[in-house]
């Protein structure tokens, strides 16, 4: 792939995106990561920083990962508004479960659906487009929140490989303390993404080894009796629903 070119190519999609909508701008959540780093350095090139509009949403969040998130910003000159959930989020959880300790993975979800409800507050007060951030290689297995992170407009890098997003990053001229980062959603307190995407697959894995299984998968080129193979395949059998419209049943005739 020359990432130049690709970078042009998503450049002109976005643009595409934006005119055809009549929307007025953009507006994305920036968690610290490289992803939504790469996606706002990608709107920005499209339609200009004064079309740009950053929410940081810490939600009982390391310290960190605002400060990393208001460096991207800072990098991009975006305009960035800090929308601190804390309280809603705990609010939100007594109201849900005031008799029982709630599910960690239930609660877990409800801060990118947090985030989600957040980002589309701005965006139909300003008659924007709220930006996806996702990846191919979380995408492709379901790693994300439906309604939650998942709940967006369009998806610039959804096509991209983690692998591909670091490269572009650097193109993009992305700090490199935001690319080296380790991947985390930060849906708890020392949660990785690597570790939690081992857990769910049995076995442990890195984004450059699970790039590289999903290629394989796609270019149908594995050995379909390995069992880290049939790991993720049934992942992604199981996680499908999240990249399908809901299913409903058709009128008789």
């Amino acid at each position: 792939m020359d990432y130049n070119k690709e970078i042009n190519r998503i450049v002109d999609f976005i643009k595409e995106i934006i005119d055809n909508s009549k929307a007025k701008g953009i507006v994305i959540g920036l968690s610290g990561g490289i992803d939504s780093a790469t996606t706002a350095a990608l709107c920005t090139k499209a339609i200009g920083k004064d079309k740009m509009l950053a929410l940081i949403m810490p939600c009982h969040s390391l310290e960190e990962d605002i400060n990393d998130a208001k460096l991207v910003a800072e990098h991009l000159n975006i305009k960035y508004i800090i929308v601190n959930l804390d309280k809603t989020f705990d609010t939100f959880i007594s109201a849900l479960s005031p008799d029982r300790v709630p599910n960690k993975m239930a609660q877990a979800n409800l801060k990118p659906r947090l985030r989600m409800c957040s980002l589309y507050y701005y965006a139909n007060e300003l008659n924007y487009l709220v930006a996806g951030t996702g990846n191919k290689s979380e995408d492709d297995i379901g790693y994300f929140t439906k309604y939650g992170d998942g709940g967006v407009d369009f998806l610039p890098i959804q096509h991209l490989y983690k692998n591909e997003v670091r490269k572009i990053a650097k193109l993009l001229g992305i700090p490199d303390k935001i690319i080296n980062r380790k991947p985390s959603a930060g849906l708890w307190k020392g949660q990785t993404d690597e570790d939690e995407l081992s857990s769910q697959l049995g076995f442990q894995v890195t984004y450059d080894k699970l790039d590289e299984m999903l290629q394989n998968i796609h270019n149908n080129n594995y050995d379909p009796n390995d069992p880290n193979y049939q790991s993720l395949l049934n992942l992604m059998k199981k996680n499908k629903h999240k990249i399908q419209l809901p299913p409903a049943l058709k009128r008789s005739a």
